[in-house]
């Protein structure tokens, strides 16, 4: 019988040690995945702010010169409303651009008639004859007289040998009657936009752009890609979404160059004007990603490290356990033949009777004795009993097989088997075929006879009223009957005669 059935050791504190340790990493773990995604909501909030600031901060600058245009186009119409005909040509042009000279990269600002030719030029007091009614400004005005302040799209006119960006705010002229009589226009230099946008610190990758509510850009710093000026990004998805939620912030892709980025974005004013910053992810989210590389990498070494000792430990403990095994086997066993020991018979025996007497359950007990053994040791010395009692021990533990039964060496040549839940004719059966098993036993050399043993049993049940001192009384008493009758045979406590007491 294996003497894991005799020891009762508590469960390896390695396995808890490591489970905790586990449980501890895998914490750290989630708190520190916590803190990082809440740093990273935190930055992209603070990106979020900052370029919200900086849209407002543009949205103001850029609504204030507009509207510096918007009264200089206001002064001409309403001097054009007047009959300045006698006055010099002199002032009748300051009177008629008055307003315009506070306008900051002006361009020219023109007073158009009903066919598009030019009245008055802020340029020249003599203006030269040239007509724009092919331009969007006018036709917009000639066929809609609710136009209000109208921006154009971008054009490009040559100036020094070389050609300069604008865009052009244009308003209608109405006559006496409400008939159309020409258009006001006020052009800007797109520089303005270039030098406002450069004043704003931004960091590399990332863009500052103004669009019109038609998705045509009208300023871009820096330029992602050459052409970009008057370029239809209506049908773009993120112009879109831009245009149907009016202001606010989203990340997604860019089109353009293809990488993803924060857009914040807001209308200037009531003008048909959108300003977008847009910056690169990657930029916005750079230290947080170093931060996060640093915290991660530690934590990291910090949960491997904890994991490693824990190991390290876990190994320490089990060979601490294993030499505590050992040691409790030893002092378990009986050195000798493998099987329990005459201390761990004891406890088990009064466990099993303990047990036997709440459940009601019958409990059987084995004496076995092996025959004439203090003359097989003077013929074969002691080693020779020694290799006997080992052979006698392995035949009885053969025929235990229930994990609840135990056999172990009572003292000398004598050895005892515990038998749970099992009456006196299943104890016989087992007694018999431990008997034969050791009969059957090769004779040692220079025997004729096998090696034999005596075997008395008793058994307790709900009927009796015998304390475990009278089970043990009595199976020993049978032993003696089985050897006093011939040996080499099995005696049933319950066969034998009440013993007599003496008065």
């Amino acid at each position: 019988m294996s003497q894991r059935r005799v020891l009762n050791l508590p469960a390896r504190p390695e396995l808890l040690l490591i489970l905790g340790s586990g449980l501890t990493a895998v914490l750290i773990l989630i708190i520190v995945a916590v803190l990082l995604i809440r740093e990273h909501a935190s930055t992209l909030q603070t990106a979020q702010r900052s370029t919200s600031n900086i849209t407002q901060l543009i949205n103001a600058d850029v609504l204030r010169n507009v509207e510096l245009y918007d009264l200089a186009l206001q002064g001409l119409i309403t001097a054009a409303g007047k009959d300045l005909s006698g006055l010099p040509s002199d002032v009748r042009h300051q009177l008629q651009f008055d307003q315009s000279t506070a306008a900051p990269y002006k361009g020219e600002v023109l007073l158009l008639d009903a066919q598009g030719a030019v009245l008055a030029d802020s340029s020249t007091q003599t203006p030269t004859r040239r007509n724009f009614a092919n331009r969007d400004y006018f036709q917009v005005h000639l066929q809609n007289p609710e136009a209000g302040l109208f921006i154009s799209r971008p054009f490009k006119i040559r100036c020094d040998c070389e050609q300069i960006w604008r865009i052009a705010f244009s308003r209608r002229v109405t006559g006496p009657n409400g008939e159309f009589a020409g258009v006001a226009v006020a052009t800007m230099r797109l520089a303005y936009f270039d030098q406002l946008f450069s004043s704003l610190t931004i960091g590399s990758g990332n863009t500052i752009n103004l669009l019109n509510n038609q998705g045509i850009l009208l300023a871009q710093q820096p330029l992602l890609e050459r052409d970009m000026i008057d370029k239809d990004l209506s049908s773009r998805p993120n112009f879109k979404r831009m245009l149907q939620e009016g202001s606010g912030s989203f990340r997604a892709i860019s089109a353009i160059s293809g990488i993803p980025r924060l857009y914040t974005f807001t209308n200037v004013g009531q003008l048909p004007l959108i300003v977008v910053v847009a910056l690169a992810s990657d930029d916005v989210f750079a230290a947080w990603q170093r931060a996060a590389w640093l915290t991660a990498g530690a934590t990291g070494v910090l949960c491997v490290g904890l994991l490693w000792l824990s190991w390290m430990l876990r190994l320490e403990l089990r060979r601490r356990y294993r030499a505590e095994k050992v040691l409790s086997e030893l002092a378990a066993t009986d050195g000798l033949t493998g099987l329990a020991n005459r201390r761990i018979l004891d406890q088990r025996l009064s466990l099993e009777w303990d047990r036997a007497r709440r459940s009601a359950e019958p409990l059987a007990l084995l004496m076995i004795d092996v025959d004439h053994f203090k003359a097989f040791n003077d013929r074969h010395g002691h080693l020779g009993g020694d290799e006997a009692l080992r052979s006698v021990a392995q035949v009885i533990s053969s025929h235990i097989r229930r994990p609840a039964d135990l056999a172990a060496r009572y003292g000398g040549e004598e050895f005892a088997v515990i038998l749970p839940h099992t009456d006196a004719n299943g104890a016989r059966v087992i007694a018999e075929h431990i008997r034969q098993g050791i009969q059957l036993l090769p004779p040692v050399a220079g025997d004729s006879q096998p090696i034999t043993v005596s075997i008395g049993l008793n058994t307790w049940d709900k009927r009796s009223s015998a304390s475990l001192e009278q089970l043990l009384l009595s199976a020993d008493r049978a032993l003696y009957e089985a050897k006093n009758s011939g040996r080499n045979r099995v005696v049933d406590a319950a066969t034998l005669p009440a013993p007599t007491v003496c008065q």
